[in-house]
């Protein structure tokens, strides 16, 4: 039985989990592609691209950006973004700038730095279509990237997982070994020949 290209293509639709309703399935950036406008995210960061016309100068943009609200667009005309943002940002750390595009026209470029580095956004403003942030592809990070209290956790679990591949103690096991060992040193006029022990 052969399968068209359309046929199999909603096969692999319906085996992925669906997505929350009324949401969009996040393109490959962590974001969406709106038409007007579209944006990408890491957990840092959110990016925002919004189409201009050929010529577009920067005296012919409005954008504003405070720590909770956005309003970007075309000078003289309805903004593309206006509102709240979805969650507050760095004012400081946000820039924006205008870029040519290989193939013809501008795209205005603005760079969101999120006050909240551990939060998936849903839309850059209230009010716009949400992506669902459940199926959203989280970026690898570094131990280095990580405070020095979950680094820490995940170095001992990364050590743990080692040790039961090569069926050896993990770190909480070593350490009863470990304080056995030292009772057994203290207490030498104890017998623990025949005793059982599970560690």
């Amino acid at each position: 039985m052969e399968v068209s290209e359309d046929e199999a293509k909603a096969m692999d639709e319906d085996e992925e989990e669906p997505v929350a309703s009324g949401k969009l399935k996040p393109t490959l950036g962590n974001g969406a592609d709106l038409g007007r406008y579209s944006f990408t995210q890491t957990l840092a960061e959110l990016s925002v691209a919004i189409p201009l016309p050929a010529g577009t100068k920067a005296r012919g943009v409005t954008v504003d950006i405070k720590k909770t609200k956005l309003l970007a667009g075309l000078k003289g005309q309805t903004p593309v973004l206006e509102g709240e943002l979805w969650a507050p940002v760095k004012v400081d750390d946000c820039i924006w700038s205008i870029e040519d595009n290989p193939g013809g026209g501008r795209t205005l470029s603005i760079l969101l730095t999120k006050v909240n580095h551990m939060e998936w956004w849903s839309a850059v403003v209230r009010g716009e279509p949400e992506i669902d942030t459940q199926k959203v592809e989280p970026e690898n990070s570094k131990l280095g990237d990580l405070d020095a209290e979950t680094r820490q956790t995940v170095e001992k679990m990364m050590y743990d997982q080692r040790q039961r591949q090569m069926g050896l103690p993990t770190s909480e096991e070593q350490q009863k070994q470990d304080i056995l060992k030292k009772f057994m040193a203290q207490h030498p006029e104890m017998d623990f020949s025949n005793a059982k022990f599970s560690v």
